[in-house]
């Protein structure tokens, strides 16, 4: 069993690059439980023994399960935010905004599959925290592209579709629902395409 200081890497910058690999070793850990045995049996004590450490050294790197859980769901979204902020198109720039609007809400409900758990475990209590800075940038991104659109309140209309691709609700429709991404998606697609569309001849 390695020991409660985790990995030691000596340089100039010691202390810094050993608490980033120590934070690495316990989200993979996690990581790994989500997937082979889903977020309900994501403890602290838990990711203490598959990372090898004591408890206390997670309680110091995240404070609680839910700041674990908090943590998981921001390096879920990290790959997906640099893929709609500068991806090749229609996700990311280059496309015109209608497209990257279809493209978002298609690229949101397709990872639900591989980080829908994580993130409606961290949004479970009392739901998605609308201050968190993964669900302003979300609809800073929105909002960019309705005003593209020239919709006329693009601030309340990102807060309305960052509603629709909620985890909870994509994976509540898809789980006890039924609902197929192709289905999800084609509802996405004419939620836009209306609200482009109804703003366009008003």
């Amino acid at each position: 069993m390695q020991s409660e200081g985790l990995l030691r890497v000596t340089g100039d910058d010691g202390e810094r690059t050993d608490a980033a690999r120590n934070r690495r070793l316990l989200l993979d850990a996690a990581a790994e439980i989500v997937a082979s045995c889903g977020p309900d049996k994501l403890t602290t004590d838990a990711v203490a023994r598959r990372a090898g450490v004591g408890k206390g050294t997670v309680f110091r790197r995240f404070g609680s399960r839910a700041g674990l859980l908090h943590a998981l769901a921001d390096e879920a979204g990290r790959s997906f935010q640099q893929a709609f902020m500068a991806g090749p198109p229609p996700l990311g720039p280059g496309a015109a905004p209608l497209e990257r609007l279809v493209a978002f809400g298609e690229a949101s409900i397709g990872r639900m599959l591989l980080d829908g758990q994580i993130l409606r475990a961290a949004e479970q209590r009392g739901g998605p925290d609308p201050e968190h800075p993964t669900q302003q940038l979300v609809r800073l991104h929105l909002a960019m592209l309705l005003r593209e659109l020239d919709v006329q309140d693009p601030e309340l209309a990102s807060y309305q579709l960052a509603a629709f691709l909620n985890a909870g609700l994509l994976l509540h429709l898809q789980e006890h629902r039924g609902m197929s991404d192709a289905r999800l998606a084609a509802s996405w697609r004419v939620l836009v395409v209306a609200l482009a569309t109804a703003e366009t001849h008003s």
